[in-house]
């Protein structure tokens, strides 16, 4: 994918908004700062550790990062605590 390609796909995306599907089938939105639990430890960050996530953004292969205290991490070291 090139950069045109990558800017045509994220120009629909926020850094600071995320939808989400409930277990109930519901989407919802959730605005920074939001809060995530962590799933799986990863260099300081501890299991059941709460967290407020800055920013989400998006890799070039299009993977989704969760920015924490200017930090990048991959979504799937989190489970999403929505309200």
């Amino acid at each position: 994918m090139n950069r045109k390609q990558l800017a045509e796909i994220l120009k629909y995306s926020s850094p600071n908004e995320i939808f989400v599907v409930t277990w109930d089938n519901q989407l919802i939105k959730l605005e920074c700062p939001f809060k995530v639990r962590v799933i799986q430890e990863i260099a300081t960050l501890k299991l059941g550790q709460i967290l407020l996530i800055d920013k989400v953004q998006t890799t070039k292969d299009l993977k989704t990062v969760f920015i924490i205290n200017s930090q990048a991490y991959h979504y799937n070291y989190f489970d999403i605590i929505a309200k």
